[in-house]
Order: C-alpha cells, then structure tokens, then sequence
C-alpha cells in the first residue's frame, strides 16, 4: 500500500517530482525519460508507467529552458518506437505461449484480451489509435506481434503514432503547462489528462459489454 501511495503521489505532483530530478540528475534526465517511456511501450508488465503525463509535465519543463523541446522530443519518439519495436518481437516469439497458459504471472490477461477484440476491430490501425491509449498502447505492439504483422507495416503506423502521440502531449504542456491556472492546479490537470487518457478504453469495454449482453 505504501508503495501504490508514493507511485500515486509522483504522478500526481510530477511537476515537483520532474524538478527535483532534473536538478538532481541534469542531462542524465533525458536518459531517464527514455527509460520509462520505453519501458511503459516496450514492456508488456509495466502498462502502469505515467505517459500522457510525463510527456505533459516534460513539456512543461522544456518551456521554462530546463530541457530541450527538439532534444526532448527526439529521445522519447525513439523510446517510443524502439519500445514499440521490442514489444512486437516479444509478442511475435514469445505471445503464442501466453496465450495458451492461463495464468501468467505480472501479466493481466484481461487486458490482452480487450487489446486482442480492439486489434480485431481496427486492424493494423491500432497501433496508431493505441498510442493514445494507456494500457491499449503497452499491449498493442504484443498482439500485433503474435498476429504477425508484417513488420514494416507495423513500424509505420509506430513511428507515425509515436510522433503524433510525443508531440501532441510535449507541445500541449510546452504551451499551456506555465499557465498560471495550469501551474497552481497542476495536480488536478493531470488527473483531467489521465482521465482523458483513459475515456476511449473504458468507452470501448462499456460498448463491448453492452453488446455482449444484447447478443
């Protein structure tokens, strides 16, 4: 519980967290950023990691003359499309065991199932859609990958997404991140971002569920 208490607590004051750790750690934060972005794309277990606003509170940053945006921005399309990348070929070698085991441990298979029926639905589109996603965008790249998508198909529609998906989020707290509202109440805009983040999702399961109950 203290855990799950303090990983709440950064997400929600990432703003001061964010601070703290460029002071702290200086160009290495770029490295930093790199890492969780890849992990929360490249890893299936870690769908958990704060995306949406740690791009936002990054962007915020990079205003202010602390960070880079282009530098920024560079480094975590490329965490992002080599997560993407790393999340297709673990999916394509490894996802066909999975899925014929019924309890995986770190693995939430409901999760897998939901990106499965999305994946089905719209096709290689998902992994573009997805990137707006969280937990759809950890778990996209895996389900194309036991698909067996053809590779450069997939990476098109990676590398587009991830710009799309980098800069949207950079660019949105670059400009509006220093707000003084925004900057007095940023905990409360990350919540807006995560919830935001999360309406497609449960829209979707809410529209899954409503059909199968019709069915």
């Amino acid at each position: 519980m203290e855990i799950a208490a303090q990983f709440i607590d950064i997400i929600l004051h990432l703003d001061k967290h964010l601070g703290a750790v460029i002071q702290t750690y200086g160009v290495w934060t770029y490295l930093i950023f790199f890492l969780i972005i890849f992990c929360e794309t490249g890893l299936v277990v870690t769908p958990f990691l704060p995306g949406d606003s740690l791009l936002f509170a990054a962007g915020a940053f990079a205003a202010l003359g602390e960070l880079d945006p282009l530098g920024l921005s560079a480094v975590l399309c490329a965490a992002s499309i080599l997560g993407d990348s790393t999340n297709y070929w673990i999916g394509r070698y490894i996802g066909p065991k999975v899925f014929r085991q019924e309890n995986v441990r770190f693995l939430n298979r409901k999760h897998l199932e939901r990106t499965e029926q999305f994946y089905e639905k719209y096709g290689a589109k998902t992994i573009f859609i997805a990137r707006f996603m969280p937990i759809f965008r950890t778990f996209a790249p895996f389900v194309a990958g036991i698909g067996k998508m053809k590779y450069a198909r997939f990476l098109a529609f990676s590398i587009s997404g991830s710009i799309a998906w980098i800069s949207i989020l950079v660019m949105a707290g670059y400009y509006f991140g220093n707000i003084p509202f925004v900057r007095s109440n940023f905990s409360l805009v990350i919540m807006a971002i995560i919830l935001i983040s999360v309406m497609p999702g449960v829209i979707e399961y809410i529209r899954h569920k409503l059909n199968s109950r019709q069915s």
